[in-house]
């Protein structure tokens, strides 16, 4: 049975969270990555951790894929179907303020995202999986090292993941704060955002305050390039579609009565179509250089191309969303989430498997796990463990070929 709490939020009951699942063990486990967290492709710590559970319950372990990539493989029967499921390991370089008893003993370094649940979710599933779950064909438990922003996951490709580990499909989840606690949202087709980072350089000639006419002022023109980019969005991209342009850094000057001969504009820029995203690159250099040029400044522009639009496939998704509706029913899944302009490094996993990229909700705003990812506030709500690695089990089978939902 299902216990129904916090404003109708799916809970697991205690029972439930002992049947099959030690919760109170993964939580242990959960807490102790969080208080000690490691930065992208430095997850020497978690891999271990991680390959050494794998290891005890009876799964084939692969480490040091894609730099501190884990993957443990199981097979049973003579089933030929291989399913991967992914979590992340790595933590982001923010200082935390949680004042939680677990609160990370790494200055600078936190869990912000919970990457720690993930990775103890898939492990709590892993262990449930090896011991009751009935299936034939192949699990790939897929332990991705440097999601945020370092490109783990193009690492892991790179070095051979589906080459050494086939997969027939490929899922991961992420917890999602404002969400009630264990429900579920998915979405076929584009779901999560391309990012592309821009690094705009200004040089001009500088001089004293009191003698502008002497100078070619790159304030005015970073300050006209800003204003002049808002137009990108409102005017130039068809209203039906997504996308973003923000510029979140200008840098420029020391002084009042100086006028700086250099500045410097970081954008963050995103969008839901690839063809949307290469308007986007167009627009953005013609308005840096117009501007630039009309005020007499020069602009060097260093794009960085980032993360892909990470786009669901249809039947993947459809096939999770009705074993999540089977499993906790209609009022705990949304089968239509909305879009997110966020984005996600397991989009390159999907271009090479078809899957599904999926959120669990951590907690409603103001209650526990409601606090925004990214945020020194943030932690992992440890309620989702249970019915989150229970969903995993259950897709094990219904992908493999026996289902008990």
């Amino acid at each position: 049975m299902n216990a129904v709490t916090e404003a109708g939020v799916l809970m697991p009951s205690p029972a439930e969270s002992d049947a099959g699942i030690p919760l109170a063990q993964f939580i242990r486990i959960r807490r102790d990555l969080h208080a000690n967290p490691e930065l992208g492709f430095k997850e020497h710590r978690t891999a271990s951790l991680v390959a050494g559970l794998l290891a005890q319950w009876g799964y084939s372990v692969s480490c040091g894929i894609g730099g501190t990539g884990v993957v443990g493989q199981l097979q049973r029967g003579e089933g030929g179907r291989r399913l991967g499921l992914r979590a992340d390991m790595d933590a982001l370089p923010v200082h935390e303020k949680t004042g939680l008893e677990w609160a990370s003993t790494v200055p600078g370094v936190m869990h912000a995202c919970g990457h720690d649940g993930h990775t103890a979710t898939l492990l709590a599933a892993a262990q449930a999986i090896a011991q009751s779950a009935r299936f034939e064909g192949t699990v790939n438990l897929i332990f991705q090292p440097a999601e945020e922003g370092a490109g783990g996951a193009v690492r892991m490709i790179d070095d051979g993941l589906f080459e050494r580990f086939p997969c027939d499909a490929i899922f991961a989840l992420h917890n999602m704060p404002g969400m009630a606690t264990g429900s579920f949202m998915f979405r076929s087709g584009p779901t999560m955002a391309s990012s592309d980072d821009v690094t705009v350089h200004l040089s001009g000639v500088g001089g004293h305050g009191a003698m502008p006419h002497t100078t070619t002022d790159v304030i005015v023109a970073a300050s006209a390039i800003v204003m002049a980019l808002q137009s990108v969005v409102a005017r130039n991209v068809d209203p039906l579609e997504t996308a973003v342009v923000s510029v979140g850094s200008l840098q420029a000057g020391k002084a009042g009565n100086v006028i700086p001969d250099r500045a410097t504009l970081e954008l963050s820029v995103r969008a839901l179509n690839a063809d949307v995203r290469a308007l986007l690159r167009r627009r953005i250099v013609e308005i840096v250089e117009s501007q630039a040029s009309g005020l007499g400044v020069e602009a060097e522009i260093d794009w960085r191309p980032g993360y892909d639009v990470l786009v669901n496939d249809a039947a993947c998704t459809s096939l999770a969303a009705k074993v999540a509706l089977e499993l906790f029913g209609a009022d705990h899944v949304v089968t239509e989430g909305r879009r997110l302009t966020a984005s996600e490094d397991f989009a390159f996993m999907l271009q090479k498997v078809p899957g599904c990229y999926f959120f669990v909700g951590n907690g409603l705003s103001g209650q526990p796990g409601g606090c925004m990812v990214h945020n020194p506030g943030y932690d992992f709500n440890d309620q989702i463990i249970a019915p989150a690695s229970r969903f995993w089990g259950a897709l094990v089978e219904r992908y493999l070929g026996v289902s008990t939902v």
